[in-house]
Protein backbone atom coordinates (compact mmCIF):
# COMPACT_ATOMS: atom_id res chain seq x y z
CA UNK A 1 0.00 0.00 0.00
CA UNK A 2 1.37 3.44 -0.82
CA UNK A 3 0.33 6.71 0.75
CA UNK A 4 0.51 9.76 0.81
CA UNK A 5 0.56 12.59 3.64
CA UNK A 6 -0.32 16.34 2.89
CA UNK A 7 0.85 18.82 5.44
CA UNK A 8 1.12 23.32 5.19
CA UNK A 9 -2.43 23.73 4.34
CA UNK A 10 -3.99 26.98 6.45
CA UNK A 11 -5.40 30.83 6.92
CA UNK A 12 -3.56 33.30 4.70
CA UNK A 13 -4.32 36.86 3.51
CA UNK A 14 -4.09 37.94 0.10
CA UNK A 15 -0.91 38.65 -1.16
CA UNK A 16 0.41 36.15 1.25
CA UNK A 17 2.52 32.92 1.28
CA UNK A 18 2.15 29.04 1.47
CA UNK A 19 3.65 25.83 1.23
CA UNK A 20 2.60 22.26 0.72
CA UNK A 21 3.87 19.65 0.82
CA UNK A 22 3.43 15.75 0.32
CA UNK A 23 5.34 12.99 1.64
CA UNK A 24 4.64 9.25 0.05
CA UNK A 25 5.80 6.29 1.73
CA UNK A 26 4.64 2.60 1.48
CA UNK A 27 5.53 -0.17 -0.86
CA UNK A 28 7.26 1.77 -3.46
CA UNK A 29 9.00 0.78 -6.93
CA UNK A 30 9.03 4.08 -8.47
CA UNK A 31 7.64 7.74 -8.50
CA UNK A 32 6.52 8.82 -11.78
CA UNK A 33 5.21 11.66 -11.27
CA UNK A 34 3.57 13.95 -8.68
CA UNK A 35 0.73 17.12 -8.91
CA UNK A 36 -1.71 19.17 -7.49
CA UNK A 37 -5.08 19.37 -7.43
CA UNK A 38 -7.36 21.83 -5.76
CA UNK A 39 -11.32 21.92 -5.72
CA UNK A 40 -13.20 25.16 -4.06
CA UNK A 41 -16.78 24.57 -2.88
CA UNK A 42 -19.08 23.45 -6.06
CA UNK A 43 -16.63 23.38 -9.11
CA UNK A 44 -14.99 20.37 -10.23
CA UNK A 45 -11.17 19.75 -9.21
CA UNK A 46 -8.77 20.62 -11.14
CA UNK A 47 -5.12 20.52 -11.87
CA UNK A 48 -2.88 22.79 -10.41
CA UNK A 49 0.53 21.85 -11.03
CA UNK A 50 2.50 18.30 -11.94
CA UNK A 51 6.41 17.53 -12.13
CA UNK A 52 7.70 14.38 -13.35
CA UNK A 53 10.60 12.09 -11.87
CA UNK A 54 12.86 14.22 -14.34
CA UNK A 55 12.00 17.94 -13.11
CA UNK A 56 9.71 18.88 -15.96
CA UNK A 57 6.92 20.66 -14.76
CA UNK A 58 2.99 22.23 -16.35
CA UNK A 59 0.74 24.26 -14.15
CA UNK A 60 -2.76 25.90 -14.49
CA UNK A 61 -2.47 29.60 -16.68
CA UNK A 62 -4.54 30.71 -13.19
CA UNK A 63 -1.27 30.11 -11.34
CA UNK A 64 1.49 30.75 -13.84
CA UNK A 65 4.08 33.01 -12.24
CA UNK A 66 2.48 32.79 -8.54
CA UNK A 67 3.01 28.70 -8.10
CA UNK A 68 6.01 26.56 -7.96
CA UNK A 69 6.05 22.99 -7.57
CA UNK A 70 9.42 21.07 -6.92
CA UNK A 71 10.22 17.81 -5.43
CA UNK A 72 12.53 15.73 -3.51
CA UNK A 73 12.71 12.36 -4.71
CA UNK A 74 15.37 10.96 -2.09
CA UNK A 75 12.50 11.95 0.12
CA UNK A 76 9.96 11.08 -1.95
CA UNK A 77 8.07 14.25 -1.43
CA UNK A 78 6.34 16.77 -4.01
CA UNK A 79 6.45 21.06 -2.72
CA UNK A 80 3.82 23.25 -3.89
CA UNK A 81 5.14 26.93 -3.10
CA UNK A 82 2.32 29.43 -3.28
CA UNK A 83 2.81 33.08 -3.65
CA UNK A 84 0.75 36.16 -4.21
CA UNK A 85 -2.61 34.41 -2.90
CA UNK A 86 -5.79 35.17 -4.30
CA UNK A 87 -9.39 34.44 -2.94
CA UNK A 88 -9.77 32.89 -5.91
CA UNK A 89 -7.31 30.23 -4.29
CA UNK A 90 -9.50 28.71 -1.75
CA UNK A 91 -9.79 25.59 -1.72
CA UNK A 92 -8.85 22.02 -0.76
CA UNK A 93 -5.51 20.85 -2.44
CA UNK A 94 -4.94 17.39 -3.01
CA UNK A 95 -1.72 15.32 -3.74
CA UNK A 96 -1.96 12.91 -6.95
CA UNK A 97 0.77 10.65 -7.47
CA UNK A 98 1.70 8.23 -10.40
CA UNK A 99 3.28 5.73 -8.44
CA UNK A 100 4.20 1.89 -9.63
CA UNK A 101 3.92 -0.25 -6.48
CA UNK A 102 6.43 -3.10 -5.14
CA UNK A 103 3.67 -5.75 -4.64
CA UNK A 104 -0.17 -4.55 -6.13
CA UNK A 105 -1.81 -3.63 -9.11
CA UNK A 106 -0.44 -0.46 -10.78
CA UNK A 107 -2.58 2.23 -11.37
CA UNK A 108 -1.99 5.39 -13.46
CA UNK A 109 -2.25 8.55 -11.41
CA UNK A 110 -4.41 5.76 -8.83
CA UNK A 111 -2.60 7.46 -5.03
CA UNK A 112 -4.09 10.65 -3.70
CA UNK A 113 -3.75 12.33 -0.09
CA UNK A 114 -6.32 13.10 2.01
CA UNK A 115 -6.20 17.10 1.25
CA UNK A 116 -5.46 20.12 3.35
CA UNK A 117 -7.16 23.30 3.42
CA UNK A 118 -6.22 26.35 2.29
CA UNK A 119 -8.12 29.55 2.40
CA UNK A 120 -7.31 33.09 1.43
CA UNK A 121 -9.22 36.26 2.80
CA UNK A 122 -9.29 39.33 0.84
Amino acid sequence: QVQLVESGGGLVQAGGSLRLSCAASGKIFSINAMGWYRQAPGKQRELVAAITSGGSTNYADSVKGRFTISRDNAKNTVYLQMNSLKPEDTAVYYCNADITPLYSDYVPWGSWGQGTQVTVSS
